[in-house]
């Protein structure tokens, strides 16, 4: 399975902030916020990514993240020139998946929570060996800004509506996908929105219309954190904070991660550490290969 991330979007609630950089790129509490989705690929053992963005972008990212190896990983580039909807990285990342199954996640999307490890691994397992699709539903106290998922008494999936002024539940769909090689083909024989966008939910509905979807719900045990407005992004800041003041322990650390997957070793994370060794996260680094 490879993995395709979208980090493209104005970020215009977050004026006049984003009027130079992309959103994607700013910091929660004490890292780029892109470092947050990027965990959760290589927590599911996902190495091959395909980073999409702006024309305006798309640099910042190469420089910032380069090819991967550093952690272990290859990270690709590709160019969306307009938006076109969450849908459309399908499209546009063909060529890089080249018949493989695929994990979508959204660049500004942070999830959280004691088991997400073998939670995502276990939809990445499933996809590869059973194929179809597999989402995710969240409750939230209002679902109207989302893709909404209802269910039946069985605790069946039966409709996703994508913002509906009238929620027919209050389980939202983040963004995190899961799906077969299919769904390239799925992409390009969706039928583009009012609003001229190739819908995720019009995916998500085909998949469901085929019985072929699997939504697994969060549950309470989780945290997916808001970062679209400034409120949102300074009650992110916060959490992050407090979790890793609490327990030591950091949350999105790439290198961590990569060392514990065994995809670098021990003194490739020393380097690393050197090169950051005045801040905590150097220190932090430097402190879990002893």
């Amino acid at each position: 399975m490879k993995a395709i991330i979208l980090a493209g979007g104005m970020g215009s609630r977050l004026f006049p902030s984003t009027l130079a950089v992309s959103k994607q790129l700013l910091p929660i509490y004490d890292k780029p916020m892109i470092y947050y989705p990027l965990s959760v690929i290589m927590l599911a053992g996902i190495k091959e990514v395909l980073l999409i963005s702006t024309p305006h972008d798309i640099a910042q990212y190469e420089r910032l993240l380069g090819n991967g190896c550093q952690w272990g990983m290859s990270i690709e580039y590709k160019v969306q020139d307009a938006p076109r909807g969450l849908a459309d990285a399908f499209i546009l990342g063909e060529e890089f998946l080249n018949g493989d199954s695929v994990c979508l996640i959204l660049g500004d999307n942070i999830f959280f929570g004691m088991g997400m490890s073998a939670l995502i691994e276990k939809a990445k397992n499933a996809i590869e060996k059973n194929q179809g699709g597999c989402i995710f539903a969240y409750p939230v106290s209002d679902a109207t800004a989302f893709g909404v998922v209802e269910f039946d008494d069985a605790g069946k999936a039966i409709s996703i509506e994508e913002k509906p002024a009238k929620p027919k539940s209050n389980y939202a769909v983040p963004g995190l996908y899961f799906y077969d090689q299919s769904v390239v083909e799925v992409a390009k024989n969706i039928n583009p929105s009012a609003r001229g966008e190739i819908e995720i939910t019009s995916i998500n509905n085909y998949y469901l219309e085929q019985d072929r979807l699997q939504v697994v719900n969060l549950g309470r045990g989780m945290a997916w954190l808001d970062t679209g407005t400034p409120h949102g992004m300074l009650s992110a800041s916060s959490f992050v904070e407090a979790v890793q003041s609490r327990q030591g322990l950091y949350v999105a650390c790439l290198e961590e991660i990569a060392y514990r997957n065994g995809w670098i070793s021990k003194e490739d994370v020393v380097a690393q550490g050197k090169k950051m060794k005045t801040t905590e996260y150097g220190k932090y680094l430097l402190q879990i290969v002893k």
